[in-house]
């Protein structure tokens, strides 16, 4: 019997992922729980801050699944990524703070422009882990897949 899409409620073929009508994922990843934590809770707990990720990455249980190493691990290089960028951009603020007025200006157009895109970022990534998808990120996504499938 052919499954209907949960969104529009349209007939789902059988071989697809995706929704003919809506383009919705229609596979479902097989999300169970580990160490008493729902999968998906303790994938969006790894982007909090980088200790729980290091802790799913460290503790017996957590460290075993693959969705909660693929969500710690993204969240550790995201972090090392961003330290880097912040490294990078207290260089370029050095060099406009030079500039007396527009110079502070642009300084706090980009310093405003920078933590919105990071805070949608960050949204992003917490949605689609409670999601329960492998959201992954240019790069960084598939360094954290090819590491959290070497278990």
């Amino acid at each position: 019997m052919p499954l209907s899409c949960p969104q529009c409620g349209i007939e789902i073929p059988d071989n697809t992922a995706f929704c003919p009508g809506c383009g919705r994922n229609t596979a479902q990843p097989v999300l169970g729980t580990t160490g008493g934590i729902r999968d998906n809770i303790a994938g969006a707990l790894a982007y909090f801050t980088f200790i729980p990720a290091i802790i799913f990455l460290v503790v017996e249980p957590f460290k075993n699944n693959r969705f909660i190493r693929f969500h710690a691990l993204q969240s550790i290089f995201m972090t090392i990524v961003a330290l880097a960028a912040g490294l990078a951009l207290k260089l370029v603020f050095l060099i406009l703070s030079l500039i007396p007025w527009l110079g502070h200006l642009l300084l706090l157009l980009i310093s405003v422009i920078i933590f919105l895109g990071c805070v949608i970022l960050w949204l992003v990534l917490l949605v689609k882990a409670l999601q329960g998808e492998l959201f992954k990120l240019p790069f960084i996504g598939e360094l954290a897949l090819r590491q959290a499938s070497k278990v």
